[in-house]
């Protein structure tokens, strides 16, 4: 049995993937749960594959459903499509779209083919894991979900266009007055002790 490895990349960005390794008799389905689980997203929303080409142009669709809208070719449905039955190429890719109205894109390409299965995994699986993908829903960042704390706790959205204010400018100029008072009071001692 041939186990599929794909690249999920995260459209806006090449350095965020995850690789995901899939049996060829696993459906579109299984692939599309696993890649939401990869860059732990929820299963709430629409989805649908386009099997692609190189230049990453949208083919045959392979839809979570039936959605109405007008399909130039009936799409296949996800559930019912096994994923060894629509690799035409050996660098087969697919165009993995979720959630119409954010529009998540992932650009999904076969990356290798074994022919064995490795013991102790559970396919489909996330078998490499690169870069911060992208939050679903608000911000996401090293600090996961604490992140959002400290930005409530701390208001960071605020004087968001560059550094506050307080203390700058007083600052700056009492520092810029002292050197100035320095310079003169230096200068004043100069010339009386030339006068003597």
């Amino acid at each position: 049995m041939a186990v599929l490895k794909f690249r999920a990349y995260y459209e806006d960005d090449e350095s965020v993937y995850r690789d995901i390794v899939v049996k060829h008799t696993q459906t579109f389905a299984d692939l599309h749960s696993a890649i939401l689980k990869a860059y732990e997203f929820d299963n709430k929303h629409a989805a649908t594959f386009y099997r692609s080409n190189d230049s990453w142009q949208r083919g045959r669709e392979i839809s979570l459903q039936k959605y109405e809208k007008e399909y130039k070719a009936e799409p296949l449905i996800m559930s019912e499509t096994t994923i060894g039955s629509e690799i035409k190429d050996p660098n087969q890719k697919f165009i993995y779209t979720y959630d119409f109205v954010k529009g998540w894109t992932f650009l999904v390409e076969l990356i290798n083919v074994s022919k064995e299965e490795t013991p102790k995994t559970s396919y489909p699986s996330t078998a490499r894991t690169e870069g911060i993908g992208p939050a679903q829903y608000g911000t996401k960042s090293l600090l996961g979900d604490k992140f959002v704390d400290i930005e409530e706790k701390y208001d960071l959205s605020a004087g968001a266009e560059g550094f506050g204010r307080e203390g700058v400018s007083d600052s700056v100029s009492e520092a810029e007055e002292s050197e100035d008072e320095t310079f003169t009071d230096e200068a004043e001692d100069a010339n009386h002790e030339e006068e003597y």
